[in-house]
């Protein structure tokens, strides 16, 4: 009978507790900040921003309660949809930044650095708090 994933045995003699031996390259992960940066604002922030004012249109309200309902929901659809587009935005700045911080402590250390997993942690928390997405109680 296998083991339960949440006990140790699982991983049988590898000690999982210690990420020494992970290697962070920083270079490339300078590279994969400022490009993902650079794709948010050349390839997502100018469409999310013409999504979000086509969205914004108010919808006439109608005596079918049918329909009524329907608009209902298309609403808080919409709701859900401009606050997870904000969200990815945010998000994925934050994450750049996140991996932009990190490359740049440990910039001048050896080429392949032991950053902590706390390190890593710190830099995330370091960059505030994310919007969740809303899922319109769905």
């Amino acid at each position: 009978m296998s083991e339960a994933r949440d006990s140790a045995g699982w991983l049988g003699n590898v000690d999982y507790t210690d990420f020494g031996a992970i290697e962070a390259d920083i270079h490339a992960m300078e590279q994969f900040a400022a490009k993902l940066k650079q794709d948010i604002e050349l390839n997502y922030a100018p469409y999310a921003d013409a999504v979000s004012n086509t969205m914004i249109k108010q919808l006439p309200d109608t005596p079918f309660y049918e329909l009524h309902l329907f608009l209902y929901r298309h609403d808080q659809v919409q709701i859900a949809t401009q606050m997870n587009v904000a969200g990815y935005t945010d998000g994925t700045y934050k994450f750049a930044s996140a991996a932009s911080g990190i490359s740049e402590q440990y910039r001048g250390s050896d080429a392949f650095s032991r950053a902590k997993v706390a390190d890593v942690e710190a830099q995330f928390e370091s960059t505030g708090e994310t919007s969740e997405p809303f899922t319109g109680g769905a």
